[in-house]
């Protein structure tokens, strides 16, 4: 028997989202993942609270909150700048727990930078839920290519 998540078993995502096409390594151990883009260029990265994200009293890990964190928060960087990235500084506050079943969405915005520094403010949710806050430091690295769908208004056009 396969523990792939086959995709029969998948389960239904909001409108507007789409896989985050990360299936190896990290990306393999904590996802799926999904992100959506609105028409006016806001963006969500998401992800479903499953068991495999849990910890000893099935709340969703701490750590996992903060890899979510550190995605959300850096694909500011992707699409402001069109550059890959990687984290220099992380600081997070954690407001709110999730729970298996809980659709957890994050995202951020570019407030500051300084050459190829660039401050981020971002926050966690789950419905009208606040989960985490944060700041992060990244640094960028060499030319990213945008993706189709990173175009704003190309998601669920």
């Amino acid at each position: 028997m396969t523990d792939d998540l086959l995709e029969e078993m998948q389960p239904p995502i909001p409108p507007g989202f789409v896989p985050v096409n990360w299936y190896q390594g990290f990306g393999r151990l904590i996802g799926p993942l999904y992100e959506k883009i609105t028409p006016g260029g806001q963006f969500s990265r998401a992800f479903l609270v499953a068991e495999h994200h849990t910890n000893g009293m099935k709340n969703c890990h701490g750590g996992m909150l903060m890899a979510f964190a550190d995605m959300a928060f850096g694909h500011a960087i992707s699409l402001g700048t069109h550059r890959f990235w990687v984290t220099v500084r992380l600081v997070t506050d954690f407001i709110s727990s999730a729970q298996v079943g809980d659709w957890v969405e994050g995202n951020g915005e570019i407030v500051g930078s300084d050459g190829d520094l660039h401050t981020v403010r971002g926050k966690v949710w789950s419905g009208d839920r606040l989960i985490m806050t944060g700041t992060g430091i990244f640094k960028t690295l060499g030319e990213r290519p945008m993706k189709a769908h990173w175009v704003a208004g190309t998601i669920g056009a």
